[in-house]
This record gives structure tokens, C-alpha cells and sequence, in this order.
């Protein structure tokens, strides 16, 4: 339930949208495989869409969409130009998750300035472990949070580098619901019923070849939100995230491999939702947090031909509580899955992946890169 689900939107309209009337719209004359490399060099109309909720969090779901595509037009010094895109979209879950908004995604000036403009509302229902409690690891508290939400973000490109830097302003009024008023004790009051008000900057660098399944690059970001007072926020607290991805080819056309480097450090009063949580396959949402987590997790790639691809991956994390220097237990994450190279042209692959973690387990679909930001 991230910003990923707004870039791969415009991918699963394919497999359920037109492949009744314009089946040869979905077939490469290459290869006679299918294919949505024509349908999104010529993306435009009013879609509905339907993808898939995985996060063991909250259980399995569905989202449910209306899309507009805004394409660009056409230059002949640029191949392909991402269209800007405008969803409607709400979804439900296993656990009655729900939540509903709309969201705006821009590229423009050639990809020279990057919009991400998203509101809505939901009902999610969590799980709270606590930060190094070994009451709460083993009794978590069932909450559900309420809360509107608002982001606007604005990335511009430095000259013709591959630098960028902007910002973003993010509002969000919430409230927490515990189920079992015995566990109220755990909470701090404050934390119930809040409002935050954040600004933040962003400085990139990202040099991938391809933005959606890169097979090469770097991609380097660090960006800090700090939520204040004179902004509106009812407490005043930060957050400092870094991250690093790195893919190599290690044999030409038959092994891929990604590394991902990730560090998330909260400062001031934060509320217990918004601490930072490790986040990857197989792991729940908020499972373990602290007032700072690091990870590593490495993917493999072996491409069996040009369409098809199995993957492997793997990871560690952990968490630190910087006030009483606690340490949890090394976290880790193992799985596979395989990839289908859905659009030739542009390089795109999707696929599931199975992963297991510590104690759970989760299946994904996954669009493009599964560490997609």
C-alpha cells in the first residue's frame, strides 16, 4: 500500500483490460509472446484496474481503481516519456483494512521535474510490538489507526546530471483505536488522537537503465521530514532515510545482481506509528521497530531465456533504541520466485515471489523492482 502501487497501475490494466477486443495490442512481433510494450508506448484513456493486497500486516485484498493517462508528446530525442498519471482508488482486506484516495503523479519538462501529489483516508488495523519489549513481542497490541492523509512533493533535475533535489510537505490527522483497554498502558496519550505537520528535502542521484527493473545502476537517496509546531503538528519530531540500490550484471544476459542498503533514524517525540520498522518480504508491517533500523538484502536474477527469469533474495536487519542502547535480535528474510519480461521495449518484468522471515511468511506480486521508492 505504498507509492509503489501508483507505478505499477498502468502494468495489470493490461492482463484484464483489453485482451478481449485488441488481442494483438498484448503480442510482440518478435517473438509471439505476450507483451504490453505497444500498449504502453500509446497509454491514454479511463481505466479500471484491479491489484492485489499481499502485506501480511493486514492480509490478503484487493484495490480497486480508475485511472487517467496523460501521455506525453511525442520527441524524437526521447524513446519512451513516462505520461503523467491521475487514480482513483480503495481497497479492502482480510483484516477489514480500508482505505480510499487519489493521487497525482507528474513527469515533467522531459523528466526534468518529478510531482507526486497523493490524499486520502483509511482505516488500517495493525499489530504493535513494541520497541525491544519482551512483553509486547510476545502479547502485541491490536490497534487501528484512522487517519487522513496528505503529501505534495516536487523533485527538480540539476541541469543534466542525474542529481536532483527537491521537497515535500506531508499532513496527517489520526486516531488510534486499542481494542483491549487493558493494553492502554502501553500507549502514550498523546499518541492517541494527533495531528502532524511535516516538511522535508530530498537529494538523489540515480543512474539506472531502466527505472522500473533496472539490470544496471545506482540509485542513492537521502531525505528528512521534520514534523513542528509553527507547521501545525501537534509534537515535534523528525525522520532521517537513506537508502542505496545497486544492480550488476555479473554475466551478460544470464545473472543480475541487486544489493539494497537501508537506514531509517526517528528523532524528537515521535508517535509510536510513525517509527521507523523494518520493511521487507516476509516480514509485517511494524513487526519490529526502533528509534533506528538498518538493513541489507541482496537479489539474484538468473535469466533461463529472453522472457523468462527465476529469482533468489535475502536479507538482515535489526533495530536500535538509542535510549537505552537496545539491540533486537539480527531479523532476516529468505524466498524466490520467478520474473516474466512483460515489456520488451521498455525492460519490464514482473512476477510472485514466496518469502520467509523469523517467524512469518508472505507471497508477492511483484511489478518492476520489488525495492521500488
Amino acid at each position: 500500500m505504498k507509492q509503489k502501487i501508483l507505478i505499477i497501475l498502468f502494468i495489470i490494466i493490461s492482463v484484464f483490460a483489453y485482451s478481449q477486443k485488441k488481442q494483438k495490442l498484448f503480442i510482440d512481433t518478435l517473438d509471439n509472446a505476450f507483451d504490453i510494450s505497444y500498449y504502453m508506448y500509446n497509454l491514454h484513456g479511463l481505466l479500471p484496474i484491479i491489484s492485489p493486497i499481499t502485506e501480511p500486516a493486514v492480509g490478503f485484498g484487493a484495490t480497486l481503481a480508475t485511472v487517467y493517462f496523460i501521455p506525453k508528446k511525442k520527441n524524437d530525442s526521447i524513446r519512451f516519456q513516462m505520461p503523467d498519471i491521475v487514480a482513483l482508488a480503495g481497497g479492502l482486506t482480510g483484516n477489514r483494512t480500508w482505505f480510499a484516495g487519489a493521487a497525482y503523479l507528474g513527469f515533467w519538462k522531459q523528466d526534468r521535474i518529478r510531482y507526486r501529489g497523493v490524499g486520502g483516508y483509511g482505516d488500517i488495523k495493525l499489530k504493535y510490538y513494541g520497541n525491544g519489549s519482551d512483553f509486547l513481542n510476545k502479547n502485541p497490541i491490536k490497534f487501528s489507526l484512522n487517519s487522513t492523509f496528505f503529501l505534495q512533493q516536487v523533485m527538480f533535475r540539476i541541469s543534466n546530471t542525474r542529481f536532483m533535489l527537491g521537497g515535500k510537505y506531508i499532513f496527517s490527522k489520526s486516531n488510534v483505536t486499542i481494542f483491549d483497554d487493558t493494553d492502554s498502558k502501553w500507549i502514550k496519550p498523546k499518541d492517541i488522537s494527533i495531528q502532524n505537520s511535516g516538511f522535508g528535502v530530498i537529494a538523489e542521484y540515480e543512474n539506472y537503465d531502466n527505472i522500473l527493473s533496472p539490470n544496471k545502476g545506482l540509485r542513492m537517496n537521502i531525505n528528512y521530514l521534520q514534523f513542528a509546531n509553527f507547521l501545525g503538528s501537534d509534537l515535534n519530531f523528525g525522520r532521517l532515510t537513506t537508502f542505496l540500490h545497486y544492480y550488476i550484471p555479473i554475466i551478460k544476459n544470464k545473472l543480475i545482481s541487486g544489493f539494497r542498503l537501508e537506514t531509517l533514524f526517528a528523532t524528537g517525540d515521535a508517535p509510536f506509528y510513525t517509527k521507523p520498522f523494518v520493511y521487507m518480504r516476509g516480514i509485517p508491517a511494524m513487526r519490529y521497530q526502533g528509534n533506528i533500523t538498518t538493513l541489507l538484502e541482496t537479489e539474484q536474477l538468473f535469466l533461463v531465456n529472453k522472457r523468462w527469469g527465476i529469482v533468489g533474495f535475502g536479507g538482515i536487519a535489526t533495530t536500535y533504541n538509542d535510549k537505552n542502547e537496545e539491540q533486537m535480535p539480527t531479523i532476516w528474510n529468505c524466498g524466490g520466485g520467478f520474473r516474466y519480461l512483460i515489456a520488451r521495449q521498455l525492460g519490464l518484468r514482473m512476477g510472485i515471489d514466496l518469502a520467509k522471515s523469523n517467524d512469518d511468511w508472505g507471497i508477492y506480486i511483484i511489478f518492476g523492482s520489488a525495492w521500488i521508492k
